[in-house]
């Protein structure tokens, strides 16, 4: 293997750690917005409203995207190791 394509495979590496510990923040992140979403949706009584019905929706997104960043973690923790 050359010198090159190893520092490639480090640099590949490094960036795979950086990326690693961005989703990791964002999970965090997304994570606290769902608990202020359920909170929010808990005021809510008429579950008819406009916006509950935009937190509901809110609430199924961040969801969807906190297993998304499961995921990613799942593979890269396979990846990097």
């Amino acid at each position: 293997m050359s010198k090159s394509t190893r520092t490639r495979i480090i640099n590949t590496m490094d960036d795979l750690k950086t990326f690693e510990e961005y989703v990791r923040l964002h999970l965090l992140s997304l994570e606290q917005d769902s608990e202020a979403i359920q909170k929010a949706m808990d005021n809510y009584s008429n579950y008819e409203d406009d916006e509950y019905r935009t937190l509901e929706i809110e609430d199924i997104s961040t969801n969807g995207q906190i297993l998304a960043c499961y995921h990613f973690l799942s593979v890269l923790e396979a990846t990097i190791d």
